[in-house]
């Protein structure tokens, strides 16, 4: 049976958030915008809580006023991440 064409929004989330390089984040609403529905930035937050694999990168996802938001593994651990990555947030 052939795969579908058609992209899950949780697949097209993880895709964007896949291509985040090292040191650089992009927001909760920016991914949302990129998975193509740019109002379900809380959505997106959602799928990333349940997300385990280290291929994708959800440490790099902050909220919008630049703050680190949450993280399913704890804050702590992904602000250490994001220190080795080298980049710097603000802090809330």
């Amino acid at each position: 049976m052939a795969k579908t064409l058609n992209k899950t929004f949780k697949e097209s989330v993880f895709e964007v958030v896949k291509k985040i390089p090292k040191g650089r984040v992009l927001t909760y609403k920016e991914v949302a915008e990129q998975a193509g529905s740019p109002r379900a930035y809380r959505v997106v937050g959602n799928i990333l809580n349940t997300n385990y694999d280290p291929q994708i990168p959800c440490h790099r996802v902050v909220k919008a006023d630049g703050t680190l938001g949450g993280y399913n593994r704890g804050r702590t651990k992904k602000e250490k991440i994001l220190q080795e990555e080298g980049y710097i947030w603000k802090k809330n």
